[in-house]
């Protein structure tokens, strides 16, 4: 029989063996991220796998990469409707207050 190759979902696997003790030596508010770094290369494994890429891990930096945009533009939209929500609440209350101050004046 021929020779099977690991899945990419293995290669994953041991490319986060391989990191665990910079993982071990980073400080604890750092260690969640770095897993989530490979929750990322994860949810993309399955585009990753059909890749085939020689070096598994630049797949999984692009995953990751694609997340980080993701979660970029999602924090840019959430930006945008705040400050379209201050600019209106901005322009309402210099309206009131134009409206308070010329209501005595006669």
């Amino acid at each position: 029989m021929g020779r099977t190759n690991p899945t990419y979902r293995d290669a994953l696997r041991a490319i986060e063996e391989r990191w665990a003790e910079f993982r071990r030596a980073l400080r604890r508010r750092d260690q969640p991220r770095f897993d989530r770094l490979f929750e990322y290369a994860r949810k993309h494994a399955d585009a990753s796998g059909l890749l085939n890429h020689q070096n598994p891990l630049l797949p999984a930096l692009l995953s990751i990469d694609l997340e980080q945009e993701g979660r970029l533009d999602d924090h840019e939209e959430r930006l945008s409707e705040l400050e379209k929500r201050l600019s209106e609440t901005v322009v309402e209350q210099q309206q009131s207050s134009a409206e308070g101050n010329t209501g005595g004046v006669e």
